[in-house]
């Protein structure tokens, strides 16, 4: 009778794909557990069409990570990430640059210190070079982002079935010399968080003429591939204006909650800018990632009284992004199905958002060194919001699959009703961190 062959078990080495914010959260939870790390990043070698820094983790979009506070969505996800060891939530607060009551930074330093966190790490090697298949014999962590390369993303189609593909825009950064603070005022939106937004205020005749040469603005020509659909939670702004004439003006450009001092009353419409460095040299345009040609964003924006003599350093851009179908295709603990050794992690599950991709890859991180360790997966209750999150990528009753940002909508209700809306988020901001700190302790 012949013995029986041992069973293979993976070797205590792990692949992370990428070293955006999920591929670094996922090499740093493999290396505290003693897994080696081999991280491949393919710049400086190549750029996507959003990336210009050779560094780990650059920010190609807003430099802010929403809300700080716990009892908000974005706050409650940034502290469950603390729970689990986060070095993106301990960096950001190291580079953090005053946002009222959001976490922003100041995009350079982060980066440059996420990077060298990463290089400091013995356990990891990162390796500049481009991976253009996804090796199916080993532990793999997919973490290659909404704008993986041609070759890559071709490998991932034949691995996991057709991606779907998003928009995602930037919004402009103008020099803060260059903003005209006759026609501006400094102030948080209900005085909360201190002065850290410098608001532009239009009358309705300023507004009117504004909007009608917005929706009149020649746009980039977009690719046929580009040309499926744009997803609302990156919507451009003046595709957001053609909506109607009032859309705008209750999404990014609504004056709730400020009063202009020259007036003494609320303005018809505002743009916010918001400090894009420590040293608040540079502002970006909140809310207004745009297509159109960089001489219509100066054109146009600068229709704007506050900017009128406005410098920008760098115009709005739109580029392509793809998610996979990952409903039926990834389980809860951001693995494969079929394939229990190859994670995805990032805004290619359809996490949508910096933390949101970064607390991904931190899960996945977790969860691939106990997959080489032969252990069970973490999978996080629903009453969490990275658990909630982790669920929804993996809903196979979903019927219309789309990118989703942290949301306490995602939470299950208060088992008793608590009709009072900022009670029930901290009821459930509390009984979520309860859940997180009861499964990291088992």
């Amino acid at each position: 009778m012949k013995p029986r062959a041992k069973e293979k078990r993976p070797m205590n080495e792990a692949i992370v794909i990428g070293g955006g914010f999920a591929g670094c959260e996922a090499a740093w939870q493999l290396s505290k557990r003693g897994i080696k790390v081999k991280l491949y990043e393919m710049k400086p070698k190549r750029f996507s069409p959003a990336h210009k820094s050779e560094n780990l983790c650059e920010l190609v979009c807003s430099n802010s990570f929403k809300a700080a506070r716990i009892d908000s969505a974005a706050g409650l996800l940034k502290a469950e990430m603390e729970l689990l060891g986060s070095i993106s939530v301990e960096l950001a607060k190291k580079t953090a640059v005053p946002a009222g009551g959001a976490l922003a930074v100041d995009r350079d330093k982060f980066s440059a210190e996420i990077t060298r966190k990463i290089e400091s790490e013995p356990l990891i090697e990162i390796i500049r070079q481009e991976v253009s298949a996804v090796p199916r014999d080993k532990t793999v962590i997919v973490a290659s982002g909404p704008l993986s390369s041609e070759s890559l993303s071709g490998d991932i189609e034949s691995l996991c079935g057709k991606p779907l593909s998003f928009f995602d825009a930037a919004a402009p950064i103008i020099t803060a010399e260059s903003v005209d603070m006759e026609n501006a005022f400094v102030q948080s939106r209900y005085e909360k968080g201190g002065d850290d937004y410098i608001n532009c205020p239009m009358n309705k005749e300023e507004y009117e003429l504004f909007y009608n040469e917005l929706i009149s603005a020649e746009s980039v020509i977009l690719h046929d591939f580009e040309k499926s659909g744009v997803y609302e939670g990156c919507m451009p702004i003046e595709i957001m204006a053609k909506r109607g004439e009032n859309t705008i003006r209750f999404g990014p450009m609504k004056p709730v909650g400020l009063r202009d001092p020259k007036t003494g009353h609320r303005p018809w419409a505002v743009l916010q800018l918001r400090k894009e460095n420590n040293g608040g040299t540079l502002y970006n345009l909140v809310g207004f990632q745009t297509n159109l040609k960089f001489g219509e964003q100066k054109r146009v924006f600068s229709l704007i009284p506050a900017l009128k003599n406005a410098e920008f350093v760098r115009y709005g851009v739109m580029h392509r992004n793809s998610f996979l179908r990952s409903p039926g295709l990834l389980t809860p603990a951001f693995n494969m199905k079929e394939y229990p050794n190859i994670f995805f992690s990032g805004q290619i599950t359809g996490v949508e958002g910096y933390m949101e991709s970064a607390a991904s890859g931190i899960l996945a991180g977790i969860n691939a060194a106990r997959f080489i360790l032969g252990e069970e997966p973490l999978i996080l209750p629903e009453t969490s919001m990275l658990g909630a999150l982790s669920r929804y990528i993996s809903d196979e009753t979903v019927k219309d699959f789309q990118p989703m940002g942290a949301a306490m909508g995602l939470l299950p209700p208060p088992e008793t009703k608590i009709r009072d809306k900022k009670l029930r988020y901290a009821y459930l901001s509390e009984r979520a961190l309860k859940s997180v700190k009861e499964s990291v302790t088992v």
